[in-house]
């Protein structure tokens, strides 16, 4: 049975654990920063999301329904999260740096279709990972070791875990500071790295002291715009969601209360849809 929202987001072991899933993310960021940067931006997540479903749902043997570009864009304003032009650019952008590959020409000359590369799915893999070892952590499961030992895993649990993540209205509608960043480029590897700087023992303090001393170096390792962070930091301050323990950028930044608690919610509600859908892929007779 999965681990509900409740009993995740209710944890004591949880914001430990989330901590070191954070500082694994950062990992994966910093060995492959453009492609994990598609993982840590909102609506470039979740089009990634419904593109590697979209791939692994393929029919083989059928090349029309292969992954396209049109079919990829068909989906994405389906599902309300992106404009054509946005989701055209999504793909050219992936192709232009090799994250997806186009196929052998099919029966039909017309119909080009699309795959993501090896780098693409290990990266893909890390990330699963990552969050299976968090859910391990929390309950003493073995879902990570089951991941391993079967290798058509994450082709059987991504897609269910896109269905989660796209049906899912705190995902999509995030709270106020929350979604600050999320749709900043790199959004969610700043609140990652935001968070894996705080010391979980110092949850309950209203101002909660993080690992960012200058917004110039934060930047730097982001490979993000100072003026474009700063604006966004100045936003949350404007919020009182983060601020300074001294000289405003040149001291250790801090995170209030309230948004440590939106950041490990947010956290919960993504680790329940990815229990969900490893428990339905797994434990019930279709997936055993």
């Amino acid at each position: 049975m999965a681990l509900t929202l409740d009993h995740i987001a209710g944890h004591p072991a949880l914001h430990r654990c989330v901590r070191a899933q954070a500082q694994a993310l950062i990992q994966t960021y910093e060995t492959n920063p453009r492609l994990a940067s598609i993982f840590a931006t909102q609506q470039r997540w979740l089009m990634a999301h419904i593109g590697l479903a979209l791939h692994f749902r393929r029919e083989p043997d059928d090349y029309r329904k292969q992954l396209t570009a049109a079919r990829f864009i068909d989906v994405i304003r389906e599902n309300s999260v992106a404009s054509r032009n946005t989701a055209d650019a999504f793909l050219k952008e992936m192709l232009h740096y090799n994250f997806i590959e186009h196929l052998s020409a099919a029966q039909d000359g017309r119909i080009r279709p699309i795959q993501p590369t090896v780098n693409t799915l290990d990266t893909l893999a890390g990330w699963m990972m990552a969050h299976l070892h968090t859910l391990d952590s929390l309950d003493g499961a073995n879902r990570l070791a089951t991941f391993l030992e079967r290798p058509c895993a994450l082709a059987r649990v991504q897609p269910l875990v896109a269905d989660g993540l796209i049906s899912s209205s705190p995902v999509r509608e995030p709270k106020q500071t929350f979604s600050l960043f999320t749709w900043l480029n790199n959004g969610g590897v700043v609140m990652d790295w935001l968070i894996s700087g705080v010391d979980p023992d110092h949850a309950g303090l209203a101002a909660i002291p993080t690992g960012v001393v200058s917004i110039g170096d934060f930047a730097k390792w982001l490979k993000l715009s100072r003026t474009h962070l700063a604006r966004k930091l100045r936003d949350a301050e404007d919020l009182g969601s983060v601020g300074w323990l001294g000289q405003r950028g040149n001291s250790v930044m801090w995170v209030s209360g309230d948004f440590y608690r939106e950041y490990m919610t947010a956290q919960a509600v993504k680790l329940a849809i990815i229990d969900a859908a490893f428990v339905k892929a797994f434990d019930s007779p279709a997936g055993s």
